[in-house]
């Protein structure tokens, strides 16, 4: 195989294995924007040095931010600016990375000058403006540049005033978190009322948690209702990044798919992270799941059974359960997950079309899929430059001879060195 094609080989014997997986990029990118606004010295240990990660890091550089790497132990030390940028001008460029672009828009309105904030092709197609209408009442000057709803963003920052908020988080959480975590530095009080329905909401209980780790506070009113108090501040700190959920999961399910034994260490049932929840979903389709304090452990059974779930709030998680569910009892039925088709890819269509090039039957619904126990065939999978793609569709290969998956280096987006590690289960 070329650098363009991996070809996954079946798995002899189940697997039985301690699987190591990176920091998760969610935690990574924001507790370097908290420490890039806090006073001060933060250094983050176990952090993700991904393309997402790496493209947050250049950009706070070229705000003025000082920011040393050390990839080998995993660490950044980042010298906080106070909530004020150091620069009164810069271009960035984010590439793909969603998380990146969403939380520095609303940052980027902290400080004093002109910025343009841009990415690529498919991030230009990305959504953007709700986060850009419910930064205007608060005094954030930001206007989509060609007026599509989406990358690039300009900003003529002056500050934030404060003041009170609507926001629809209907396709996307990452902008409630973009607005909260700039919040502290506006002037005067910021309240954040959401209107509509909320995917993924777990992500926002992730960055109020975060918050209140680096010292600020978040006032709830039930789920829909935010208030920061001006005033408060990051506080610069040493802080560990836990092991990424979203990574995890798919040695969980290589242990489900194939009878075999995963055990990833640093997680629990009460992590910062949504996507543990996947464990507990293996457990409903009869999989072994023991949780610890400080692991989570999944073991295979015969069998694998069909599911209805609505995966809102875990969504990263849905091409994995898509490409276990040929392979269960009865249907699997994945509902409510209509923003997939706004990320990387259109993920439903994608990943949809994958299998029923190995076979599978499979209906794609305007918010979900179900996909019906299939024999399967291998082939060659294209990935849609979609990290997540790449991932869950190797799993297959674990069980189906052939498979082959195109462009794996998608994969470098949030866990470069994946193959490697699906190929240790073999030892």
């Amino acid at each position: 195989m070329t650098d363009d094609a991996r070809a996954i080989a079946p798995l002899t014997a189940p697997p039985d294995a301690v699987v190591r997986v990176p920091g998760s990029k969610s935690i990574s990118n924001r507790v370097a924007l908290l420490a890039a606004l806090a006073d001060g010295p933060s250094e983050l240990d176990g952090i993700l040095f991904s393309d997402d990660t790496r493209h947050m890091a250049t950009a706070l550089r070229a705000l003025g931010v000082a920011v040393a790497a050390d990839e080998a132990a995993a660490r950044l030390t980042i010298e906080g600016c106070g909530g004020r940028w150091p620069s009164a001008a810069a271009a960035l460029d984010v590439g793909n990375a969603g998380t990146a672009m969403r939380f520095l828009v609303a940052a980027l309105c902290l400080g004093h000058g002109r910025f343009r904030i841009d990415g690529t092709a498919r991030m230009r197609e990305r959504p953007i403006q709700e986060l850009v209408d419910a930064l205007r009442p608060l005094g954030g000057n930001a206007i989509c540049e060609l007026r599509s709803g989406a990358p690039p963003v300009l900003i003529e920052a002056h500050g934030l005033v404060g003041g009170a908020t609507t926001l629809s988080a209907a396709r996307s959480s990452q902008f409630v978190s973009a607005l909260l975590q700039a919040a502290p530095y506006a002037a005067h009080d910021v309240a954040i009322t959401l209107i509509g329905p909320v995917i993924a909401e777990p992500y926002i209980d992730m960055t109020i948690a975060i918050m209140a780790q680096w010292g600020v506070t978040v006032e709830r009113d039930g789920r829909r209702v935010f208030r920061v108090r001006a005033g408060q501040r990051y506080r610069a700190r040493r802080y560990a990044v836990e092991p990424d959920a979203s990574s995890a999961h798919y040695f969980w399910a290589a242990a489900a798919l194939t009878g075999g034994r995963v055990r990833v260490e640093g997680l629990s049932r009460t992590s910062l992270q949504g996507d543990v929840a996947f464990a507990a979903l293996l457990e409903r389709m009869g999989a072994e799941v023991r949780w610890e304090a400080e692991a989570i452990e999944v073991r295979g059974r015969d069998r694998l059974d069909g599911v209805t779930v609505d995966m809102n709030a875990y969504s990263d998680t849905a091409p994995t359960l898509a490409a276990l569910a040929p392979f269960a009892s009865g249907p699997v039925r994945i509902d409510n997950v209509a923003h997939l088709r706004l990320q990387e890819s259109d993920r439903l269509h994608a990943v949809a079309s994958e299998l029923g090039r190995l076979g599978a039957r499979v209906e794609e619904r305007p918010d979900g899929l179900t996909i019906w126990p299939s024999v399967l065939r291998g082939t060659a999978l294209d990935t849609y430059d979609d990290h997540r793609l790449a991932m869950a569709l190797a799993l297959i290969g674990l069980r189906v001879p052939g498979v082959v998956i195109r462009d794996p280096g998608c994969v470098a987006k949030t866990f470069p060195d994946y193959f490697t590690r699906l190929d240790e289960l073999r030892r």
